[in-house]
C-alpha cells in the first residue's frame, strides 16, 4: 500500500504535532472538520518506513470519523490495520495516535475561543 493523505493542508481547521526524540521521527496532522466529523485529514512525517506507514494508516482510520471516535483510535488499532509491525518498530504507532490527539485538542481549543 502506498502512503495516503501525505500532504500539507493549507487553511486546516486544526493541526497537531508529535515527535519521538529517541529516534528523531516527527509527525504533523492537519484536519478539516465539519459538524464534529473529520472531513479531511493529511500529514507530513519525517521518519522511517514504519513512521510513514503508521501515519498513513492513522489518517485512513480517522477520516470520516467523529472527533470522539477518532480519539478512541489506539496504537493497537493501527498495528492491527497494518497486519503488524516489527517489534522494534511498534513504538511508531504512538506517533500517529499522539499527533492525532493533539490535532483534535487543537481543534477544540480553537472553537472554544470563537
Amino acid at each position: 500500500m502506498s502512503p495516503q493523505n501525505a500532504y500539507s493542508m493549507p487553511n486546516a481547521d486544526a493541526e497537531g504535532s508529535f515527535g519521538d526524540p529517541a529516534c528523531g521521527d516527527a509527525l504533523t496532522f492537519y484536519l478539516r472538520v465539519k459538524d464534529s466529523y473529520i472531513q479531511e485529514i493529511s500529514y507530513l512525517v519525517f521518519g522511517c518506513y514504519a513512521s510513514i506507514a503508521t501515519s498513513s494508516m492513522t489518517s485512513v482510520l480517522a477520516k470520516g470519523k467523529s472527533l470522539e471516535d477518532a480519539l478512541k483510535i489506539t496504537e493497537e488499532d493501527i498495528i492491527n490495520a497494518l497486519d503488524g509491525l516489527p517489534e522494534h518498530k511498534a513504538h511508531c504507532s504512538n506517533l500517529g495516535v499522539s499527533a492525532l490527539r493533539k490535532a483534535i485538542s487543537n481543534y477544540y481549543e480553537k472553537i472554544k475561543t470563537k
